[in-house]
């Protein structure tokens, strides 16, 4: 006999049987496709050729949404353009630094980072139709993505340092102190040899044509820049791990390329085993005096084993101190993560990169090739003292998850960032001198102690670092004149620089941008007029255009 409690559980499997039978029968109606041409096995010329440039990344809805939630938890969920699929990508929550009273902390203290990964992943979000989550955008790699043409060292030294101050356009009263860090630039011929492992990812997540595919075509690029000297091992990992290539000579690039062509994608993801068995294989083939680097190719998405971030960047940490360094390599979106992404090759003293098309990776790993591979200075520190007699408030713009306690300066044992050959590192403090009127009430109790020091510096500049291979430090230090310059008559580096943090603000709420606009951001970028032989600004340019356009509308005014 059946119950009443019994209809709904048949009217629920019925309902699931003609939901069966229905999408059975619209499957009938395409037409076959053979299994040896399904996911990533599929060779065709045409899925070779797909569109990785761009908006092509990604068919843009009809109707995309002004603006994508976000959460400030690590993991945010995203409704996508095809319904019930969930993003679950992962990012690292990024407060906004605060702004400081000098007379209670003159002093600033943060690790350089040359890290690009996040300029590219917000273009993937921006030519798709979505603007970022909040914590996606990291202003110091907004800023540091373009190269600037700071004058190289000229005291043998391997990097120089120089700062400009200007009005700043966000804040009515205050300055804006530019510092850029100059590398020496080695050419190629000159690179020591490399031993490269490519530690790919060929998990069921990659078989997406924005993932294992372009890895491929990032692979091929940089087999074509390989010598003779260097050297390449090839390690793959799903379920298990398989070392596809030993280590074979940068001459035998054929071998190498059919290697790279031959990966497929399958399994789940064992991303801790697979490190571990990189370092392994990268120790056996150790050049001494040489670049030893493990290149880790994934969408970050570690199922299997160990997959906690701290975890993985302890292991990471550890492994560095054999001399052999760790960079990543993002792709993908969804279950794309990030936050793993990023901290692992910060704790690897290597650099995070996102490659969203065929065009990153060409600038990544072909023309940034020395300032990728080869290290002229670690562990770079900057400190700055602001001197209280001119200047009353400062903040630091990006650098959120770099800033360091002002003990760790002088301690070399604290690790902090690497500059490549040929890089160039820009970092932005925002300050405001005294008499002026700035973000902070003067207090009602306690009275600021008088200011002793130069009316002639806003500040003083340390820079600590160690060569490639020592132990012990090396300093440079100089200090900002207290004078400035509007805007308009800064050089072309500063305006750019003042763009881009003005654009990865405006990403991020605009919280310091004052009554800076999305119109105010354009035009700022459209007057921006650094030498541009990739393409990078006019591309900058067409970004902002499109966060204008998915931005919230502003309110109408009243009357009209």
């Amino acid at each position: 006999m059946k119950t009443h409690s019994d209809i709904p559980a048949r009217k629920h499997i019925l309902l699931n049987i003609t939901t069966v039978l229905t999408v059975a029968a619209l499957a009938a109606c395409q037409p076959a496709t053979p299994p040896h041409e399904s996911g990533i096995q599929k060779n065709s010329a045409a899925k070779e050729s797909l569109a990785l440039d761009g908006a092509a990344d990604k068919p843009i809805p009809a109707e995309a949404p002004a603006a994508v939630a976000y959460s400030p938890a690590a993991v945010y969920d995203v409704q996508e353009t095809a319904p019930h699929v969930t993003n679950t990508e992962r990012y690292q929550k990024q407060p906004e630094n605060p702004v400081k009273a000098v007379a209670q902390e003159p002093v600033s203290t943060f690790s350089i980072d040359v890290d690009t990964g996040s300029y590219a992943n917000v273009r993937r979000f921006l030519n798709n139709g979505r603007l970022p989550p909040k914590d996606a955008v990291r202003i110091e790699e907004i800023v540091n993505y373009f190269p600037y043409s700071y004058p190289l060292p000229q005291d043998g030294r391997p990097f120089a340092v120089h700062t400009q101050t200007v009005d700043s356009p966000w804040q009515p009263e205050a300055k804006l102190i530019k510092i850029g860090i100059q590398a020496q630039d080695a050419a190629k011929k000159n690179l020591p040899p490399a031993n490269l492992v490519f530690l790919v990812d060929v998990s069921g997540s990659m078989a997406e044509p924005d993932k294992l595919p372009l890895v491929k075509k990032t692979l091929r690029i940089l087999t074509e820049q390989l010598r003779p000297q260097d050297k390449v091992t090839i390690i793959t990992y799903a379920s298990g791990e398989k070392l596809v290539l030993p280590p074979t000579s940068g001459k035998d690039k054929d071998t190498i390329l059919r290697a790279v062509n031959s990966l497929e994608a399958d399994g789940a993801t064992s991303g801790e085993r697979a490190l571990r068995m990189a370092y392994e294989e990268a120790q056996k083939a150790f050049v001494k005096n040489g670049i030893n680097r493990i290149l880790l190719t994934t969408d970050g998405d570690f199922n299997v084993g160990v997959s906690d971030t701290e975890t993985l960047k302890s292991m990471v940490a550890e492994k560095r101190k054999s001399g052999i360094s760790l960079s990543t390599l993002g792709f993908g979106t969804d279950n794309y993560n990030e936050e793993m992404m990023e901290q692992i090759a910060d704790a690897g003293d290597g650099n995070y990169s996102y490659i969203d098309n065929e065009k990153e990776a060409k600038k990544v790993l072909q023309h940034q090739l020395t300032s990728t591979l080869a290290t002229v200075a670690q562990d770079v520190k900057i400190q700055v003292e602001f001197n209280p007699a001119t200047v009353k408030e400062y903040r630091l713009v990006g650098y959120t998850n770099r800033t360091l306690r002002n003990e760790d300066f002088n301690n070399d044992k604290v690790d902090a960032g690497d500059i490549g050959s040929g890089h160039s590192v820009t970092a932005l403090y925002e300050i405001i001198p005294q008499g002026k009127t700035g973000w902070l009430d003067n207090s009602r109790y306690q009275k600021a102690p008088a200011a002793d020091g130069s009316k002639n510096e806003y500040a003083y500049v340390k820079v600590r670092y160690k060569l490639p291979g020592q132990s012990a430090s090396k300093l440079i230090e100089q200090p900002v004149p207290a004078r400035s310059i509007p805007l308009a008559q800064a050089d072309t580096d500063t305006r750019l620089a003042l763009a881009a943090a003005s654009y990865a603000q405006q990403l991020r709420g605009g919280e310091y941008n004052g009554k800076l606009d999305w119109n105010a951001v354009e035009k700022m970028a459209a007057d921006t007029r650094a030498h541009d032989p990739f393409g990078l600004l006019a591309e900058f340019r067409e970004l902002v255009g499109i966060a204008k356009s998915l931005s919230s509308k502003q309110p109408e005014k009243q009357g009209e």
